[in-house]
């Protein structure tokens, strides 16, 4: 079902910008205020200044950066059109390194009606208008969409036969980036092949992806029709996903009697114990204020996620750190923090495959696929 094809993209001459490692990015929304100022003092060349630019007239900002870069040689297009596959390595919080491969292309657009390609997240009216802007602007992806297939004991890289070192390779603050090229047309056929009755959920990049649809429904070209894509199989083993915990403003809502209530230590430690031992048939988490922490179960095959998300909550805000999330409560950054377990892979697909969506800020699949590593404009 899934339809997929090679892409002539542009790239970075690393004769020009050097170290690839000084220009790529992790994708817009998880780019804070000061890591954008730490981008911009990277490189002249950073791709912030396409996917974030700081400049009031975002979307002029980056098409204009994107056309003084191809004219001075600073992105060159590919000879001729590929696939890449692309290799992650990365430190879990628990310091254990893992390594996961995708496949970076172009994926046909459908509508998510069609049951081709499944999202999982609600998503919101503003970011959409924000990356429609730039996708306008430019005429170009600039950041590829994380999905999955399901294909058990096929490794890209053999479907692929890659084989050898790398093309580039570049660091950043979520590991390492390496980024292989295949140019031939059996190899990618073969690849083609494998997702003729496959359905692919997004793992991330919910915005860009109905951007780009929104985008297409303008166009109507055959370009516009693509994604730019990568592409990992639901057996790899690097594939992980992180909770998302929520800090909060204000005093939270007291629990009330549709929960069972636990008191327990008031340390991020003593809460990811304590949800570690729940069963995954019902929801649980941890409102973990300064002095105190209390376990809440209720009942019902809700992720904890959708029941909290019902709460009247202040000033919501996010991370993947529960650490993080106590030091946070602690130092007055937030009144409260409600510790949340990650939703399994069993769990996100069965959501998907059901047609439902989860509360936005559900998934944090870690780590994010970087941007720079490829663009695609849509006079290929």
């Amino acid at each position: 079902m899934a339809v997929v094809r090679a892409v002539r993209g542009l790239r970075y001459d690393v004769a020009k910008v050097g170290d690839l490692s000084r220009v790529i990015a992790p994708p817009y929304d998880v780019i804070t205020p000061d890591e954008q100022e730490a981008l911009y003092a990277k490189s002249p060349h950073n791709v912030i200044r396409l996917i974030l630019p700081k400049d009031a007239a975002r979307a002029e900002a980056a098409s204009k950066a994107l056309r003084e870069w191809v004219a001075a040689g600073i992105l060159v297009r590919e000879p001729e059109p590929a696939v890449f596959l692309y290799q992650q390595t990365f430190t879990l919080p628990d310091g254990s390194t893992k390594t996961r491969e995708g496949v970076l292309l172009s994926l046909a657009l459908e509508e998510f009606s069609r049951g081709v390609v499944l999202p999982h997240e609600k998503t919101l009216p503003g970011p959409k208008a924000d990356r429609l802007a730039i996708i306008r602007a430019t005429g170009a992806n600039l950041s590829p969409i994380f999905g999955l297939y399901a294909r058990k004991g096929e490794r890209a890289r053999d479907v692929l036969g890659v084989t050898g070192a790398p093309l580039v390779e570049a660091t950043d603050g979520s590991g390492g980036h390496r980024l292989w090229r295949v140019t031939d047309a059996a190899a990618i056929a073969r690849f083609a092949a494998t997702l003729a009755d496959e359905r692919v959920i997004i793992a991330d990049g919910h915005h860009r992806y109905e951007t780009a649809l929104a985008y297409h429904e303008e166009q109507g070209t055959e370009e516009s029709g693509y994604v730019l894509s990568t592409l990992v199989s639901r057996d790899d083993d690097g594939l992980e996903i992180l909770p998302t915990h929520r800090l909060v403003s204000g005093e939270p809502p007291e629990l009330d009697g549709s929960f069972r209530l636990t008191d327990i230590e008031a340390s991020a430690e003593a809460g990811t114990a304590a949800l570690a031992g729940i069963d995954r048939d019902h929801p649980a988490f941890v409102l973990l204020r300064r002095d105190s922490a209390q376990l809440a179960e209720s009942e019902g095959a809700e992720l904890d996620t959708a029941v909290i998300d019902r709460l009247p909550l202040e000033d919501v805000r996010y991370t993947p750190s529960a650490v993080a999330a106590e030091e946070a409560v602690r130092g007055g950054r937030a009144d409260a923090a409600f510790l949340v377990r990650a939703p399994t892979l069993d769990q996100v697909s069965a959501v998907a495959r059901a047609g439902e969506l989860l509360p936005e800020k559900t998934t944090y699949f870690f780590p994010k696929l970087t941007s720079g590593l490829v663009f695609s404009p849509f006079d290929e």
